[in-house]
């Protein structure tokens, strides 16, 4: 029970008399005279009247004449003639144009209903759509109450002797409605109220002292006796859906509120209730006090017509008066258009016109009620928008009034509407960095925070040492629950030196770049380091190993070189320090790991021997590198057993066939170490025959030099040529090798005599002894060819000088033609035929098909053919030799001239494909016999 004493008074209605519209010169009945003549006409209802209602946007009442009058918007009064006598009850529908009425057409107990469809007109006026009697039986009562249900399917009408009857079907038509008795009892009918939930339909029935509900919309009406306490005439009234459309019974000393199956919450407001009537969430009660007049009966309220009452407007939820105001003697309250209209003896309509809710906020901010001003606002449905002003600014009272505690809690109810900076900078500077806090967590649990948000809240964890709440903060079950910047939150608890804390979060979140610089760089805990990044996925272990691989090899090489194994060979993601063997294996490039070993170069060595090993298609680095790391072994080792070892390594890695592709760098690693076999089979491999022959003449090995010269001397001549030069200037007996050289150089005839001579005159040692039988050989040879050529000369003249009497003859003499036979068919010749001075004769048939031209024997022509190119091919050499001298003489750059001959190939032998190989040495010696030949031959017939 909550006592209305302490309910605050508030004015949010504003009141006015109802005046009449300007230039209505109408006479209303019983208005007051004017004061002036621009004086507009308060207005002024009709006298006797005696019942009242509202709806479908008129004002409705009947008088004790039988007139029902309606009052729009317009505020013109109109009526018409409903009964003879009286009108004693009225029930306007809300959702139709339908009005319901009691009133009397005789003298007597003998009331009638009647139902007014007002959209309809019958000469005039409202169409009456039935008539029937009030009282269901012939007992004598008085009408008390009367409600209509909204649908038309129900109206309900209490009388004084303690009964009610329900009129069940359409109550606009007598031929669809039925009648009968609801409720019968020995206390007057004070109200009733119909109550829809879904398709359960209740009928409230109040009397002077009980309150009970009916269920009307089924069977046999099932009744619950809600209270023994009852209410007086329209004291009673149903309310809107936000008080849940409870039934409202006003008692002298409480306000009750029931629902259909049970009494729900009681007020108490004191004084003798007059009227109930619910208005937009209100509850309007007209009562009068006490003290001033005693207790009314069931109808003795005429003998106090000129007492005063009071008007109090109620607003329940939010426990405050909204309007309170003393009437004289209230007829009724009606609600339309919005507002509330006090009916008073003296015919006088009062306005009540309820302020806006900006305005009534203001009048609860200067008055600092803030709370009320927020149920107020919640009640009134304002938006989200104007529920975080009115937050604000109680936060901003609480604050200035030292309330810190409060005001946060305001504040936290705008997060989302008001910039969380204009409250972090009051917690700032006032040093509360608990409620700064409880703001800052809130705004991150609504997934409102930046990164500038989560680093404060951070701080003040770590200022407030707030372990606790620290771990609830970050511990999120999973990644959709965190409500900050993770990345934030890393760096400021590793700033803070939380680095536990740290490590959870990146744990969790992936940041595998921040827990491993946090191990490495805070904790140096490298072993915990190494084994995280042997659990992460195949791409982030490698970029995290390219990354501080450096740094683990430093401190952990064994196990960082393990890991290493096996990222370049076949790598999985552990799981607690097992592979998994289900996933497929990736491996990374070996080679890029190399720098990873600058300072470790054990670890290095069976790192590239384990690549080289498992995977033998391992990148060209590997092996250059493995090579380069043997050779420094080698070079650097002092134990002969180890170092004929490490030998054999470097020896066997070269002959792998790894560095055909980097020939030259495997040389240069040869060389930089002095590693003097690898160079050499370098060499030998590379063909470098020149550079193998000048390292055994460094190192004076004169067998190695000729057995390099027996080896590879066919391929190139030259060293022969380079060894006699070199023994040739060695000072030492070197007889034997002399001799070894001229040999080969005299059976391949590869120096001229004379070059040789002059080599070895180099050589004070070499005597005549030693080239004797080499001078002997090439004079013998010499002679030899001396003779063949002498003879060759005499052949050749010889032949010369037939040749030239055969073209004498013909010059002279007739040439006869004894041919029998075709040269070509070799068939026996018949005219016609052909012959030729050579003395070759065809038919002329076979000629003909044979020959290419008329002029040339098919059968010399193939010989004479080769002599006329030799010939043709000797004219433009000479041609080219004249030029080329004259060039020579003329150019003062002789250098440019030749190589611009080199350039054309001018100086490149030419070789006749026709040529037989015996016959290219003596082509210059036949050329003018041939051509004089050729000359002189000519075609017969």
């Amino acid at each position: 029970m909550a006592a209305y004493l302490q309910w605050r008074r508030f004015v949010f209605f504003d009141k006015e008399l109802v005046k009449e519209p300007l230039g209505n010169d109408g006479t209303t009945p019983g208005a007051a005279p004017p004061s002036g003549p621009t004086t507009s006409k308060f207005l002024c209802l009709p006298p006797g009247i005696s019942v009242c209602d509202s709806g479908r946007g008129s004002l409705v009442f009947g008088d004790m004449e039988g007139q029902i009058w309606f009052l729009p918007r317009s505020l013109q009064l109109s009526s018409f003639q409903a009964y003879k006598l009286r009108v004693t009850h009225l029930y306007q529908l809300k959702q139709h144009n339908i009005l319901a009425s009691v009133g009397e057409d005789e003298q007597g107990i003998n009331p009638l209903v009647k139902i007014w469809n007002l959209e309809k007109r019958d000469g005039g006026n409202p169409l009456c759509t039935r008539i029937f009697p009030a009282i269901p039986g012939t007992e004598p009562t008085v009408v008390s109450c009367l409600t209509v249900h909204e649908n038309l399917n129900f109206m309900a009408i209490g009388f004084t002797d303690g009964s009610v009857t329900l009129n069940k079907g359409d109550i606009t038509r007598d031929r669809h409605s039925k009648s009968q008795i609801l409720h019968k009892g020995n206390y007057p009918v004070t109200g009733l109220a119909f109550r829809q939930a879904g398709k359960t339909t209740h009928l409230f029935v109040v009397t002077t002292e009980n309150v009970q509900s009916y269920i009307v919309s089924g069977k046999d009406y099932p009744r619950v006796e809600l209270d023994t306490h009852g209410c007086g005439l329209r004291c009673s009234a149903l309310s809107d859906p936000s008080q849940d459309l409870q039934f409202i019974v006003a008692g002298d000393e409480c306000v009750y509120l029931y629902q259909p199956d049970e009494r729900g919450p009681c007020f108490a407001f004191e004084g003798h209730k007059l009227i109930a009537h619910w208005f937009r969430g209100y509850l309007v009660i007209v009562s009068r006090d006490r003290k001033v007049s005693p207790k009314s009966e069931f109808t003795s309220r005429d003998s106090q017509n000129s007492d005063k009452q009071i008007l109090n407007i109620y607003d329940l939820c939010n426990k405050f008066i909204a309007y309170s105001a003393v009437f004289e003697d209230v007829v009724d309250v009606l609600a339309e258009w919005g507002s509330l209209y006090v009916l008073t003896r003296d015919g006088r309509v009062h306005a009540l016109q309820e302020k806006d809710t900006q305005t009534k906020l203001e009048m609860l901010f200067k008055k600092n009620l803030f709370e009320m001003a927020i149920n107020l606002a919640k009640s009134h449905h304002l938006d989200s928008d104007g529920l975080a002003q009115i937050f604000m600014q109680y936060g901003d009272h609480l604050y200035s009034k030292g309330n810190h505690d409060g005001a946060v809690q305001q504040y936290i109810r705008t997060i989302g509407k008001l910039e969380p900076s204009y409250v972090i900078r009051k917690f700032l500077d006032a040093q509360r960095i608990h409620n700064l806090t409880a703001y800052l967590q809130t705004l991150h649990r609504q997934s409102l925070a930046n990164a500038d948000h989560t680093t404060l809240l951070l701080n003040c964890y770590t200022k407030l040492k707030d372990s606790s709440k620290l771990e609830e903060f970050i511990k999120t079950k999973s990644e959709s629950e965190v409500h900050f910047d993770v990345e934030t939150a890393i760096k400021v608890l590793r700033q803070a030196g939380y680095y536990s804390h740290a490590l959870y979060l990146a744990e969790n979140h992936a940041h595998h770049e921040w827990y491993l610089k946090i191990q490495l760089e805070d904790i140096k805990n490298y072993q915990e380091a190494l084994r995280y990044i042997g659990k992460l996925p195949f791409e982030q272990a490698e970029s995290n190993m390219k990354r501080y691989g450096k740094i683990l090899m430093h401190h952990i090489p064994e196990q960082t070189t393990q890991l290493l194994k096996g990222l370049c060979t076949d790598y999985r993601p552990s799981l607690e320090g097992r592979g998994d063997r289900d996933t497929p294996g990736c491996r990374a490039n070996s080679e890029e790991f190399i720098p990873i070993f600058a300072n470790n170069p054990r670890e290095l060595k069976a790192f590239l021997e384990h690549m080289s090993d498992e995977q033998p298609d391992s990148p060209q680095g590997i092996y250059d590198t493995l090579l380069e790391l043997r050779l420094q072994n080698w070079a650097h080792e002092k134990d002969p057993q180890v170092k004929e070892k490490l030998h054999a390594e470097a020896i066997s890695l070269l002959k792998s066939g790894r560095f055909c592709n980097v020939f030259d760098k495997a040389l240069v690693l040869c060389q930089m170490h002095d590693f003097q076999d690898g160079v050499l089979y370098l060499y030998e491999q590379g063909k470098l025959f020149q550079q193998i022959m000048h390292y055994h003449m460094q190192h004076e090995q004169y067998r190695q030099v000729i057995a390099v010269c027996e080896r590879h001397g066919e391929q190139e001549p030259s060293l022969w040529e380079q060894a006699l030069s070199y023994f040739a200037r060695k000072e030492e007996d070197c007889k034997e090798y002399v001799a070894a050289v001229l040999k080969h150089i005299e059976n391949k005839n590869l120096m001229p005599p004379l070059l040789v001579v002059q080599t070895l005159a180099h050589n004070s040692t070499a005597t005549l002894s030693v080239i004797r039988d080499y001078l002997i050989q090439k004079l013998q040879k010499q002679s030899q060819q001396i003779s063949q050529d002498e003879l060759r000369v005499r052949r050749y003249r010889e032949e010369t000088t037939r040749i030239r009497q055969e073209i004498q003859e013909l010059k002279e003499s007739p040439k006869i033609f004894q041919k029998t036979k075709c040269s070509i068919c070799n068939s026996a010749l018949e005219l016609p035929s052909v012959h030729f001075l050579c003395g070759h004769s065809f038919h002329q048939h076979c000629f003909e098909s044979y020959s290419e031209s008329d002029a040339d024997c098919p059968t010399c022509l193939p010989e004479n053919r080769k002599v006329m190119d030799m010939i043709r091919a000797q004219e433009q050499k000479q041609d080219l030799h004249d030029q080329f001298q004259h060039q020579l003489k003329c150019s003062n750059d002789t250098f440019s001239v030749i190589a611009d001959y080199f350039g054309r190939g001018v100086f490149n032998k030419l070789t006749l494909l026709t040529d037989p190989p015996a016959a290219r040495l003596t082509a210059n010696l036949e050329t003018g016999l041939q051509r004089d030949l050729l000359m002189h031959s000519r075609r017969g017939t």
